[in-house]
């Protein structure tokens, strides 16, 4: 696996939730590789936006079953790091969002 915090790091992941978790934990939460650990993730994180983590919390999302018309499919399996940063710390580039 490259170490590289663009291969680590595939999407922010904005949704109602995770906007109430940035106000009131300093919580972000990204889609990350799928074979990064919590480390790898710190270090990106930390690389990628200059800040200091304190936390992070990593989960595997279940793909889910969809159906377009006579055909099923499932969705692929991804996952999901709510990383927590330090006390006065922020991303400003996700604070418009």
């Amino acid at each position: 696996m490259k170490l590289d915090a663009r291969h680590i790091l595939k999407n922010h992941v904005a949704t109602e939730r995770t906007t109430v978790l940035r106000e009131a934990n300093n919580e972000y939460v990204f889609e990350v590789d799928k074979h990064a650990n919590k480390y790898h993730i710190r270090m990106a994180v930390e690389e990628a936006f200059k800040v200091k983590v304190e936390s992070v919390n990593t989960m595997i999302v279940p793909g889910k079953k969809r159906r377009i018309r006579r055909e099923e499919g499932k969705t692929p399996t991804w996952k999901k790091a709510v990383v927590r940063l330090k006390k006065g710390e922020s991303i400003t580039a996700f604070d418009n969002i």
